[in-house]
């Protein structure tokens, strides 16, 4: 199929989707296309009152359909029959994400909305092969642990993969038997409406999956904050997730899942394939620009082979194809706004002051829309704000180790612990690293994640709790009961 197109003739679908319609609301909140820098819609922003509404639809239609009472294989076809038609409906979804997003169009169809469809599956088939438990009790009891839905879960996602990280949030929670009210960014938020509508289209009951348009402070704390929300599930920065936890803290308390935000290290060791490395190195900084929260942001080498793996990173860098999310050729996104731009280069500018070494890029590109060259930087220790903070961009720094003990004490972060990459032929060494790398997950002689759902993701220290995918993300939307019977 042929992707281009012209972003001034998407229809986009501006509005709340609440009780499987959506509600024509007025676009509050400026937004502006990445790629072009145009103003080209506004996005509503509702109150209390609208999630109070959405929350009780959500109620009501637990009730109505008995959703979390069903036979599980119900529930297992219903939203088998969503992955089918997201399939079928990718081109409209991925027009509608490119619009607004960092996502380039030849990257969704095959990329992220595929595997939405394959997640929502995955978690489908949790629904009638995963339940209570009998215990080991002894001969005059009878015990188990029973498990049911929570009931309406809140679920908040980010700007950088908008379909993909609805998939993650609405199918575990549906799979497990409860509604959903959902907020996604007021940046990207058309795509997640229409994955709403494809939901009803599919057979799901009305008023299950709620899509409510807003910002964090009035939307998001709304939802977190809510009575009749049971569970809550956020993807974002580590601030806007301790802004969360403070909010569930001050009014009441529930559960959480919290995927925040990285600086991931990436080891490479002198007897480490180098050209597969720097390979998997420099697409996991190019990859959306490095606006991902695992981006590998972090290169640690062995001090032998640092000079030989830059040259062939910066060789990569170098052919990385610009141009606007709505054209199919185009591969390097463009960073989501002119703010994060400044702060980017902002945060590099920084760093070089501080006597790092810009190697290759450093700065805005020549081109209409917000994009910023593929950058590495040499730095001399951790103390860079280019290797302290966050950068959400295409930044990569370098440090060289001499021994396995430096490699480890520079990949620990003070802050951070979601990802981290080892690349090295010594199987003795991957294990014992793997142990020892304060992160949630471990790449060994790659940095990506694949088409195995069944691997959950989470971080350590202020990278998160819980876990989204795999078998935790299902369990995460279930409460647990215990029930001891004399006989």
């Amino acid at each position: 199929m042929a992707l281009s197109f012209n972003p001034d003739t998407i229809h986009l679908p501006i509005g709340h989707f609440i009780g499987g319609r959506l509600v024509a609301a007025e676009g509050v909140i400026d937004m502006h296309r990445p790629s072009d820098g145009k103003a080209y819609a506004g996005c509503p922003l509702a109150d209390e009152a609208l999630v109070d509404r959405a929350v009780e639809t959500a109620k009501q239609a637990l009730k109505v359909s008995n959703w979390g009472g069903v036979r599980p294989r119900e529930r297992t076809v219903a939203l088998q029959r969503w992955a089918d038609l997201i399939e079928s409906e990718a081109e409209t979804l991925a027009k509608l994400e490119a619009l607004s997003s960092t996502r380039p169009v030849g990257h969704l169809v095959a990329g992220d909305i595929a595997v939405s469809a394959e997640q929502i599956r995955f978690f489908a088939e949790f629904a009638d092969k995963e339940g209570s438990d009998l215990v080991p009790t002894d001969d005059g009891n009878f015990g188990m642990v029973m498990t049911e839905p929570y009931g309406v879960v809140g679920a908040i996602t980010p700007w950088n993969f908008p379909v993909s990280m609805a998939a993650w949030k609405l199918g575990p929670a549906l799979a497990a038997g409860n509604a959903v009210v959902l907020k996604p960014s007021e940046i990207t938020p058309f795509s997640t409406v229409y994955l709403a509508e494809l939901a009803v289209r599919a057979g799901l009951p009305a008023g299950l999956v709620n899509v409510v348009l807003g910002d964090g402070p009035v939307t998001g704390n709304a939802i977190t904050g809510h009575p009749d929300i049971a569970k809550v599930s956020f993807t974002g920065s580590t601030g806007a997730g301790s802004a969360i936890m403070a909010n569930i803290a001050a009014t009441g308390v529930k559960p959480m899942t919290l995927e925040l935000g990285g600086k991931s290290p990436q080891l490479v060791f002198a007897d480490a394939d180098l050209d597969k490395a720097a390979a998997a190195i420099a697409q996991s900084i190019l990859s959306n620009a490095g606006q991902a929260c695992v981006a590998g942001s972090r290169l640690i080498v062995e001090e032998s082979v640092a000079a030989p793996l830059v040259e062939a990173i910066v060789r990569r860098m170098r052919v990385a194809k610009a141009g606007p999310t709505w054209d199919e050729a185009s591969d390097y996104s463009p960073i989501i706004s002119k703010r994060q731009l400044n702060r980017i280069h902002g945060i590099v500018e920084a760093a070089v002051s501080a006597g790092g070494e810009c190697l290759f890029g450093g700065g805005p590109m020549d081109a209409p829309g917000y994009f910023y060259h593929p950058t590495l930087l040499a730095v001399r220790d951790s103390s860079s704000p280019a290797v302290a903070e966050e950068i959400f961009g295409p930044v990569l720094t370098m440090q060289t180790f001499a021994d396995e003990e430096e490699a480890l004490a520079l990949a620990d972060h003070p802050t951070y612990g979601l990802a981290a990459g080892l690349f090295t032929r010594d199987l003795s060494r991957a294990l014992r690293l793997t142990r020892l790398l304060q992160a949630g997950t471990v790449w060994v002689n790659r940095y990506s994640r694949s088409r195995d759902h069944i691997l959950p993701t989470g971080g350590y220290k202020r990278s998160g709790v819980g876990k989204d995918l795999g078998r935790e993300a299902y369990q995460a939307n279930r409460k647990s009961k215990s029930v001891l019977i004399s006989l």
